[in-house]
């Protein structure tokens, strides 16, 4: 299968398709996948299991079909969204907190999101992009490069800039750069580790891997640090019927992390990392079922010998 070109065609058709047919597509796309069992479902549950270790194995059994519910419909909606309008994307949003950001956009400042693969991620940054101030993020560099190339697209036709993960030049020094430019929204998604080059946190009692980047980029430019949660809600009556969708999404930002003085200059993107992934948590622990994580990202997980040579790497290197 041609990942790129299936892409491609449900990006030029998604937003022509009625909204219940496109709905039922994808929900019978994640209950195949749910049924199959494959390893990013058997992971998805393992993640889930440290989420909610109160469950029986028939109880996660139901939240993970949950969570590849939500998964799909994220997929389904970001598919139609470059063709939705205003009123649509409106309707689908809801925010709490947004005193938390406006506080510093208001006064052309910079503001970085520490968030995670929650919810609808690209619905929240064509919302904010609008609404608040122009966002500019992080993409990983998918393979093949025509998929990266239609991923990239599509998010530059919501309004959202894109910095290349790799193979596009030195990353943070643009997010830097990004920054400051006066009022601007930079949300990394840093609940796993892609470069290698993470910190080891405690999320939900286990040892995980998670970026660096959400805190070094705050503490570089003295921006503020918000912990950012979306999840899914069930939509009703006018509301409802102006998303042209049951379901909206949640934009939670948290009050900006405020770092103690007594911390080491040495020891501050750790404890500021820790405290991002401590609000993220209990984000999660209120809505399990939209923490689209099909990855590892819990040390235990990992295969001992390569997490022991990215040990040994960032020793070195360190």
């Amino acid at each position: 299968m041609d990942v790129a070109r299936a892409f491609a065609f449900a990006w030029k058709t998604a937003g022509r398709l009625p909204g219940p047919v496109l709905r039922s597509l994808f929900g019978a796309a994640a209950d195949v996948a749910w049924l199959r069992r494959g390893g990013g479902v058997r992971q998805l549950e393992k993640n889930l299991a440290r989420v909610r270790p109160e469950l029986d194995a028939r109880a996660l059994r139901r939240l993970s079909r949950a969570g590849m519910r939500s998964y799909m419909r994220y997929f389904g909606e970001s598919f139609a969204l470059a063709r939705m309008d205003k009123e649509r994307i409106d309707a689908r949003v809801r925010v709490v907190g947004i005193e938390n950001v406006r506080v510093f956009t208001d006064n052309d400042q910079p503001i970085v999101l520490a968030l995670g693969h929650t919810g609808n991620w690209d619905l929240a940054g064509a919302w904010c992009t609008r609404e608040i101030a122009p966002v500019t993020t992080v993409a990983e560099r998918l393979e093949p490069e025509e998929l990266y190339q239609e991923f990239l697209a599509f998010r530059e036709s919501i309004g959202i800039t894109i910095f290349p993960l790799t193979g596009g030049g030195d990353v943070f020094r643009g997010l830097v750069r990004a920054a400051r430019q006066g009022a601007a929204i930079l949300p990394l998604l840093a609940d796993r580790d892609l470069t290698s080059k993470g910190l080891e946190v405690d999320l939900f009692g286990h040892r995980a891997r998670v970026a660096a980047g959400p805190a070094a980029l705050a503490i570089t430019t003295g921006a503020a640090l918000v912990t950012t949660v979306i999840s899914y809600e069930r939509l009703t009556g006018a509301q409802r019927r102006a998303a042209g969708s049951p379901w909206g999404i949640v934009i939670q930002f948290n009050k900006a992390i405020e770092m103690p003085a007594d911390v080491p200059r040495a020891d501050r993107v750790r404890a500021m990392t820790q405290a991002w992934v401590d609000e993220f948590a209990a984000g999660v622990r209120q809505h399990p079922q939209d923490w689209h994580m099909l990855q590892k990202v819990f040390v235990e997980d990992l295969d001992p010998e390569r997490y022991a040579a990215t040990l040994a790497a960032q020793g070195s290197a360190g």
